[in-house]
This record gives structure tokens, C-alpha cells and sequence, in this order.
């Protein structure tokens, strides 16, 4: 993929100290080895069996044939420059595939083949399309259903600043001969309500295949469809989740708010819950979601791989067996490879707070800023944990905001922990958009549990904490923000 991937953020103003670890250590997924590319731990020796010296992603489905499929992106061989940029003649493939049989995943996964073109050459499955202006074909999501499997595959026909990227279209793939040739059937346009599904992630449950999707890029929602599995190459078989339910018409409303990037999805028994892995951007971090259900409600998301420890990365495909420990393809730009990790859940303290970053902790962090404010890190300041949120400003509306993501005609609580300086005497918190549910606050001397209550008529909502400060220097922290569903 063909995209750098930046640590930065620019919402939030100022950090008022040196920096500190984003969370604590615990929670987090572990190296295991490589599954492809260069480095160490390199099991599989992609180079010299399959001139792959370089690739990302690593899109893992069970296959028609039993085995797990590993679909790769930007793929280059000998002359490789050091990084996903190339240079094109590096013996460049969009994107190539990989088969496996391990069931052993502790130390790592042992690729068996690959689709080869020659002897010891991996081959590009999907080529670019004569009639668009497109610089690559990327796999994004994958599926079988009986004898077939199926590639949703997206069209790039530009990159942006790190983080976003203008698609052609949105595609799906079939093969009827266990990977070796693909062929396109469908195109997903980018605009109207397949827009929103320019990557993509499959999952089967029961007798619907359900298609996750994101716009493009890595800085947005996310969706969900379904179809029959006897239909997915139909698109006028898929139902859309939307405000009154799932309907073949309407527009689809959001179920994971963003910053959504290279989304994967399964039903994990072990938890007894769906569960989400995708690249945060504002957070520089891979977070774990989870729902009850497809459309939710989604957690915020909790970091278990942060760019402080593993700098360039990106993507987090899940492997499709049910494993106590969760194991996912994580890329890194530089070194251009594709690392198997492991996220132990046994034990693991799931957190099913809506909002993506109610503590604070994690960095560069979530939260935006009207006026003056940020995070304060490691100062003592916070309630818990080691940071807080605080506006402060000697004149205006000064606030901190989070996107949030609810179903409407479902009822929510909101709670926060918010001290203030004594000239304060206009502050709220609340939630707003559309609608707007919020409570007033004056003087808080200590740390005081604020709480609102609202039934929600918008999917797409701002979490945020703020004040008028009308009488000189006034400022206001803010900790533990937690949303949650009550029906």
C-alpha cells in the first residue's frame, strides 16, 4: 500500500509535558514473526521462494479449499528501495496471495505456497483496468461461500497527505479454482451509497455475508451491509443498515464512529462478541473494538499497538480461526513488511466505553479543540491514569469534542469527571449535533461526576466539554468520559 503512515495529529493545541507512554503495557499484542517481507524473525523466507522482498497487508480469510488465504498488496522483488514507495521497477505487483495450513500460530505462520507465475515468482492477481487512471489495485477484504471465493479489491487512482487517497471505484473479485485466477465482476462506485464501502470487510454469519466498509482513506466511518451468500456479486441484493434497520434503499448510518483505516471484522466465541481491528490515525495505534452485534453497539476502541513501539504501522487483519489469543497481520511501512501479532484475551479488560479516548491516555489522541486546550500529560492533574483533558482561555467558548457514534431511538448515558477553577461559571457537557443534551456546570473545586441522559434521533454526535470564560483566566479539566447504551 503505497501510503505513508503519520504518528501525528494536529487537533489537539499543546501537551504540557515530556512525553509519556500512550497506555499502559498491559493489554497489548505481542511480535511473533514475520509473514512476509524482510527482517527479523523472517520464517518464511518470501524473498528467495517468491521474490517477495517487500509487501503489506496480509488480508486472511478461510478459503474454498480449507486453507487460510494471505492477500497481499504493493509487492516488490530485487531493487527494492527500503520502503512501501518503491521504486517501480523493484519487480512491482499490486498485489499477490499466499496459502497456509498452520493451525500453530505461537510461532508464527508458515506460508506453503504461493500463486507463482514461474518458479519461485509470486504473481499479480489483479492487474489495473485499461479504462481509469489508477496507480494500483489493492485487496482489502475476502471471503468463500462453497466453491468461490470472493476479493473486495479497491481501484486507487491517487494518494493524499498520510491518511487519505482518492479510489476509481470499489470492486469485487471471484475465483472458482482456490485463488489461481481472479476475475472482476463488480465495481462499487465512489460516490452515492457504495461510497462508503471502499474497503471493505467480510465476515459470514449464519446465511448473510455482512460487508463492513469504509470511504476512502483511513479517516472515516464505518458502515455495515449484508447480503445472502448466494448473492454477493448482486448489489442490488445487499440491505443497508440505516436509521429504520436494514433496507435495500435509504442511507446507511454509521456504526463505528472514525477514524476507521484498513478495518477487519469476525465474531470471536471465545469473547462471546464481534470484534474490530483497524488502524487509528489520530491515536497512531491498531485498536480492538467490540459489539454485541454487527451494528452494534461499538466500543471506542483500546489500543494494543501503539506507533511509539512499532513506528510506521498499519493494517490489522485478523486470522479466521477462533483463537483464545487473537492473532492479526500488522504492517510497517519501513521496514516494508507484514508482522504476525498476538493479543493474549484471556484476562484481557475489555472496555466497552462508546467514547474512543475517555481517559485521555492515549496519544496523539482523539479530542479537538475550539479555542484554547489540549491534554495534560503526566502532570498529576488527572482523576485517573496519567492524563486529563483542560480548556483554558481568558476570554470565549473554549471546548474539547470527540465524534461519537449511536443508533438513533436508543437511549444513552453519558458521564464525565470535571473540576474547574473558581472563576468559572458557564461551563457544559453534554453531547450535540443535530440534537443536543447537555448539563451546566459552575465552580467545581474537586473532581465531580457530571451525568446526561438523552434518547438519540442522529447517528453521528459530539461528545464535548466546555465553558464561556467571561471572567478572565478560567479553565476547566475533564477525565473518564464514558458513554454508554442503557436499552
Amino acid at each position: 500500500m503505497r501510503l505513508i503512515h503519520s504518528a501525528g495529529a494536529a487537533v489537539l493545541v499543546l501537551a504540557l509535558a515530556a512525553p509519556v507512554p500512550a497506555t499502559a503495557a498491559s493489554g497489548r499484542a505481542e511480535f511473533v514473526g514475520l509473514v512476509a517481507g524482510q527482517g527479523a524473525g523472517d520464517i518464511n523466507q518470501t524473498r528467495d521462494r517468491f521474490a517477495v522482498h517487500a509487501t503489506d497487508l496480509g488480508v486472511m480469510w478461510r478459503d474454498s479449499r480449507g486453507r487460510t488465504a494471505i492477500a497481499f498488496g504493493d509487492t516488490y522483488g530485487a531493487g527494492w528501495g527500503g520502503n512501501g514507495a518503491g521504486p517501480e521497477t523493484a519487480d512491482w505487483r499490486f498485489n499477490v496471495l499466499a496459502h497456509s495450513t498452520d493451525q500453530n500460530l505461537a510461532d508464527g505462520l508458515r506460508i506453503d505456497s504461493m500463486v507463482t507465475d514461474r518458479p519461485g515468482h509470486a504473481k499479480q492477481l489483479l492487474g489495473g483496468d485499461p479504462d481509469v487512471d489508477e496507480v494500483t489495485v489493492i485487496p482489502t477484504a475476502a471471503i468463500s461461500v462453497g466453491s468461490r471465493d470472493y476479493l473486495h479489491y479497491m481501484s486507487v487512482r491517487s494518494w493524499g497527505p498520510a491518511g487519505t487517497w482518492v479510489t476509481n471505484f470499489a470492486g469485487l473479485a471471484y475465483s472458482d479454482d482456490g485463488g489461481v485466477t481472479w476475475t472482476k465482476s463488480v465495481r462499487l462506485a465512489n460516490s452515492g451509497t457504495t461510497a462508503k464501502f471502499q474497503l471493505g470487510a467480510f465476515v459470514r454469519q449464519g446465511e448473510h455475508v455482512y460487508l463492513f466498509g469504509t470511504p476512502n482513506g483511513r479517516l472515516g466511518n464505518a458502515f455495515v451491509a449484508r447480503v445472502r451468500s448466494a448473492q454477493v456479486l448482486d448489489l442490488g441484493a445487499y440491505e443497508y443498515w440505516t436509521a429504520s434497520g436494514w433496507s435495500p434503499v435509504g442511507d446507511p448510518i454509521p456504526v463505528m464512529s472514525g477514524q476507521v483505516g484498513e478495518l477487519s471484522v469476525q465474531y470471536n466465541s471465545f469473547l462471546g462478541r464481534w470484534v474490530a481491528m483497524h488502524l487509528d490515525e489520530g491515536r497512531a495505534a491498531i485498536v480492538l473494538r467490540t459489539a454485541p452485534t454487527p451494528t452494534g453497539p461499538w466500543s471506542g476502541g483500546q489500543v494494543v499497538a501503539h506507533a511509539n513501539d512499532h513506528p510506521g504501522l498499519y493494517g490489522a487483519y485478523l486470522h479466521p480461526d477462533n483463537h483464545r489469543d487473537l492473532y492479526f497481520a500488522m504492517s510497517r511501512w519501513d521496514p516494508y513488511h507484514v508482522e504476525l501479532m498476538r493479543l493474549p484475551l484471556n484476562g484481557f479488560p475489555l472496555d466497552q466505553n462508546l467514547v474512543r479516548n475517555g481517559g485521555f491516555e492515549d496519544w496523539p489522541g482523539t479530542w479537538q479543540v475550539n479555542g484554547q486546550g489540549g491534554i495534560d500529560r503526566g502532570l498529576g492533574l488527572a482523576r485517573t491514569g496519567a492524563n486529563n483533558g483542560f480548556v483554558r482561555n481568558k476570554s470565549g467558548w473554549n471546548d474539547l469534542h470527540e465524534q461519537v457514534v449511536v443508533q438513533p431511538g436508543k437511549r444513552y448515558r453519558l458521564t464525565g469527571w470535571l473540576r474547574t477553577s473558581a472563576s468559572n461559571t458557564d461551563g457544559y457537557f453534554g453531547v450535540r449535533g443535530s440534537q443536543r443534551a447537555e448539563q451546566k456546570f459552575g465552580q467545581l473545586g474537586q473532581y465531580t461526576k457530571l451525568t446526561v441522559e438523552f434518547l438519540a434521533t442522529d447517528a453521528n454526535l459530539e461528545v464535548f466539554a466546555g465553558t464561556w470564560a467571561t471572567h478572565g483566566d478560567t479553565w476547566v479539566q475533564v477525565d473518564d468520559v464514558v458513554l454508554e447504551q442503557t436499552d
